[in-house]
């Protein structure tokens, strides 16, 4: 059985190696937890946004966290390819803070895009739901 440290060695830079573990684990776990965040406290937002139907509020966020899950897992995963290469501690600690910082820019970018989307249809609806007010009846004079 070859040794973890051996094997590392035998996939290229140990560094580079390295770096992979903790850059998952972060960048999964800050995924993780602003879903859950979001998946939480957007409830409300969604409910008003789609003008108190609760059923389709829950239904949306649950696709939402999906769909974040997919794009977010997906973009971490293929960043593991691109980035320097590590040639000592520091430039891995660089290379690794680069990385998380671009997760979460995505992970920002993500959620302001969402909340432009749905207060964008929020606005809508709500523009659709007032009642014009009434026209003045034709009997009735104006008081001046």
């Amino acid at each position: 059985m070859t040794p973890f440290i051996a094997l590392a060695g035998t996939l290229g830079n140990p560094l580079r190696f390295g770096l992979i573990w903790p850059y998952l684990a972060i960048s999964i776990a800050l995924t993780i937890w602003v879903a859950r965040t979001l998946h939480k406290n957007g409830r409300i937002f969604l409910v008003d946004s789609f003008l108190g139907n609760e059923a389709l509020a829950d239904s949306v966020n649950h696709l939402l966290v999906v769909g974040f899950y997919l794009v977010n897992t997906g973009f971490v995963t293929l960043a593991l390819k691109y980035g320097e290469k590590a040639i000592d501690a520091q430039t891995a600690l660089e290379i690794l803070s680069s990385k998380v910082g671009l997760v979460l820019v995505v992970l920002g970018v993500m959620h302001f895009l969402n909340l432009y989307v749905f207060s964008k249809l929020r606005r809508r609806a709500v523009h659709h739901r007032t009642v014009p007010p009434p026209l003045p009846h034709p009997h009735v004079s104006a008081v001046s």
